[in-house]
C-alpha cells in the first residue's frame, strides 16, 4: 500500500512538472526574433532579419 502511495505521488509530481515545463518554458528563437524585430520597428528603428540576428547572437555570447 505504501509502495502504491509513493508511486501516485511520484506520477503526480511528474505530471505537474511537465505541465508546467510547457508553461514557462522560453519562446522558440524564431519567434522571440520575429518580437525583438517588431519592438523595435515600433520604436522606429529600422533593422533587418539579418541585423536582429546578429544582435542576437552578440548578446547571446555567440559569433554571428
Amino acid at each position: 500500500m505504501k509502495a502504491l502511495t509513493l508511486l501516485y505521488a511520484f506520477l503526480g509530481g511528474a505530471i505537474v512538472g511537465a505541465g508546467s515545463a510547457l508553461l514557462f518554458a522560453p519562446e522558440k528563437g524564431e519567434d522571440l526574433r520575429e518580437r525583438i524585430a517588431r519592438i523595435l520597428r515600433r520604436k522606429g528603428i529600422k533593422i533587418t532579419d539579418e541585423e536582429v540576428d546578429a544582435l542576437v547572437a552578440e548578446l547571446s555570447g555567440e559569433e554571428a
